[in-house]
């Protein structure tokens, strides 16, 4: 089973035994950066595949096979934000020929929620007759995405499920999802590697440092991998370079300078940071960044240890607007001279 991570061959074969799920919905939850999205495609494909192996996979060569790796399956339908699609910075062709301004207004406003217009979209899709009466896959991701509307409108497609139609709903945060969403779904929890298998992955993917990327990422596998070679990868560096030095930290440039980056990732970034300050402080030890020991150490030592504390409570409510449409510069800019002024009060 070479695309299902190691440590979700278990779940696998547990899940596809019979091939008969328990009801008409499944919900995978678990930590972000541990591989459930990846998990829940694959399984779309070996469910959509017209001649799959002995252990369930996909067999890749089939037409359906080779219809949802181009991501023109018919029988097969993603729900994501509008942000989730759109990478900052990325121009196309026809955004060089069009109004720079309004191209740059539109993916500043690309949704970061599921709104109930996708929803209502998915009508035709889920009541009419698939592609050769064959099964039917309807991805959400995230599922905590979904505002109060949407929510409540694909609650009354799962109280009245057609048949040959599987929701797979990921989540990082289960919580999140309305009481009735989660009860019509089959939760499983996705396993998390232990950190042994996490750095021997790491290190088969050439990972510079995988036990601290590991630590970074809080302990998520895909999020460490990304840290070291992702598309965030520079942006994570000027982080650290800059937090964790009070002569270079510059609050505006920052900003400038992460604000293509997801709101939701920097913010956690600062939370690890600050955390890692207070616990060293208070007991000697750090959890996260374990590479930037020397900073944190010389840090903790002149902050105001209360000061710090409030501010990484406040963290808290950074982290649910980030989720919001917001002027990101704006929100970092606020955010890094907050910080700033911790490290003043001593």
């Amino acid at each position: 089973m070479a695309d299902i991570f190691i440590w979700q061959q278990e779940i696998w074969r547990k899940l596809t035994q019979n091939r008969e799920f328990r009801g008409h919905a499944l919900l995978l939850k678990g930590k972000k950066g541990i591989g459930k999205y990846e998990f829940a495609r694959h399984l779309a494909k070996s469910l959509l595949c017209t001649a799959p192996t002995a252990e369930r996979e996909a067999c890749g060569k089939c037409l359906s096979c080779g219809w949802f790796e181009q991501s023109s399956h018919p029988n097969f339908y993603l729900v994501m934000p509008e942000a989730l699609t759109v990478k900052p910075g990325e121009h196309s062709e026809k955004d060089e020929s069009e109004d720079k301004s309004s191209s740059a207004a539109t993916k500043k406003a690309a949704s970061q929620q599921i709104g109930i217009d996708q929803i209502r979209k998915l009508t035709d899709f889920v009541y009419m007759t698939g592609h050769q009466n064959g099964y039917k896959v309807i991805l959400f991701y995230p599922a905590e995405a979904m505002n109060t509307a949407s929510a409540n409108a694909l609650l009354k497609k799962l109280e009245e499920p057609p048949e040959h139609v599987l929701f797979i709903l990921v989540t990082h945060q289960a919580q999140h999802l309305l009481p009735t969403i989660r009860s019509r779904c089959q939760q499983i929890a996705m396993p998390i590697p232990d950190v042994e298998t996490a750095v021997a992955w790491l290190k088969q993917h050439n990972v510079s440092d995988p036990e601290g990327s590991l630590a970074a990422a809080g302990f998520s596998p895909l999020s460490a991998l990304s840290l070291d070679k992702g598309e965030n990868a520079a942006q994570y560096e000027q982080f650290i370079q800059q937090i964790g030095h009070p002569d270079r930290l510059d609050p505006l440039f920052l900003a400038t300078t992460l604000q293509q980056t997801n709101l939701s990732i920097i913010v956690n970034w600062l939370q690890k940071w600050c955390y890692d300050l207070v616990s060293y402080r208070t007991t000697g030890k750090i959890r996260y960044y374990l590479n930037q020991l020397t900073p944190i150490k010389a840090l903790s030592r002149e902050i105001d240890l209360l000061e710090c504390i409030t501010f990484t409570r406040a963290l808290n409510s950074k982290q649910q607007l980030s989720h919001h449409p917001l002027n990101p510069r704006l929100f970092l800019e606020e955010m890094f001279i907050d910080y700033a002024a911790v490290l003043r009060k001593r």
